[in-house]
């Protein structure tokens, strides 16, 4: 094994980056080219970055991106509140001899690495603490956050079946209150670069208008970098702009992202004045029948636990924190 370390993705390249991103295990969009490239033009700027390569003769076997968050601390790229699963980007059932190589190069280098939103199943949790002590390192993993995670069935019916008996009541009942009280309110998907491009205005004024943190969150730098990374998955058909229409005007919005069986409720909005129809619960459970009727295997909600998730049945799964020292 061979290990070089890069200050630009460019040393890499698109090519064999999206390559070796397309023979990992969760093929995560977070960690696509387009995602990483958008995050460290806007948000590392000015940063010193270390790319790590892990090869195997002629054959990228893993990368590690990272940026210096602050001296001597080494952070992996992708940002805490944007990038819900980050990790090590490795060939799928190679990722404990790539950790090995790595750990082993990290203990001259004297730096720490701070891994973020790192799935809790991954290997970087299950292994790198045994791997990381056999090099003399130290390792700390503490569960950051939890994604509420919903396997789907055949069908929506056997879904709405598999629900306890007061969560159907609940959201059945908040589906006919809208229909009753908002009839002409349709669910409208928007699912090419052109067709999101032209009402993405509306989703950033439902998202920013829907709570005050949305707005702090959804600053310049934050639309800048959602408009590009949204586009650019949007091109790979990775990424759906779904809104609940109304005759005067969008009640909610959603952005979705979809990769290896899986859609993704990335981020939302909703019309405050509307809240008392739960619009937002109403688009989301259509957008949970539109994945079983197209065949997905898995509804994620992503990071964090609000309460309108576990509505619809989701199981918990951890995401967490790996430093290494």
């Amino acid at each position: 094994m061979k290990i070089d370390v890069h200050d630009r993705l460019e040393a890499v390249g698109e090519a064999a980056w999206n390559e070796l991103h397309a023979r990992t295990g969760r093929r995560s969009p977070f960690l696509t080219w387009i995602w990483q490239r958008a995050w460290a033009e806007v948000f590392a700027a000015g940063h010193r970055l270390e790319i790590w390569r892990v090869v195997d003769g002629h054959e990228l076997i893993a990368l590690l991106p990272l940026y210096e968050a602050e001296p001597g601390v080494f952070r992996i790229l992708g940002g805490i509140e944007i990038s819900d699963y980050l990790d090590l980007i490795a060939v799928a059932g190679r990722e404990e001899e790539a950790w090995k190589a790595l750990l082993e190069a990290r203990a001259a280098a004297g730096t720490v690495w701070d891994l973020h939103s790192v799935p809790g199943a991954s290997p970087t949790v299950v292994a790198v603490p045994a791997l990381a002590s056999a090099a003399g390192l130290e390792v700390k993993v503490a569960v950051e956050e939890r994604c509420p995670v919903l396997d789907l069935p055949a069908s929506w019916e056997a879904y709405l079946a598999s629900l306890s008996g007061k969560h159907r009541h609940e959201l059945t009942r908040k589906m006919r209150r809208l229909e009753r009280e908002a009839p002409d309110a349709r669910p409208a998907c928007a699912a090419t670069p052109e067709a999101i491009a032209a009402r993405l205005d509306e989703f950033l004024t439902l998202h920013r208008s829907s709570r005050t943190g949305k707005a702090r969150f959804m600053d310049a730098r934050m639309e800048t970098f959602f408009r590009r990374a949204v586009a650019l998955l949007a091109k790979r058909g990775m990424a759906r702009l779904w809104l609940l229409d109304a005759p005067d005007g969008p009640m909610a919005a959603f952005i979705t992202i979809e990769w290896n069986g899986t859609v993704g409720l990335y981020n939302s909005g909703f019309h405050p004045d509307r809240a008392q129809l739960s619009p937002g619960l109403v688009l989301l459970a259509h957008l949970v029948r539109d994945a079983i009727e197209r065949g997905k295997p898995r509804f994620d909600f992503l990071r964090g636990e609000e309460r309108y998730k576990y509505e619809f049945g989701p199981t918990p799964e951890d995401v967490c924190t790996v430093r290494i020292s």
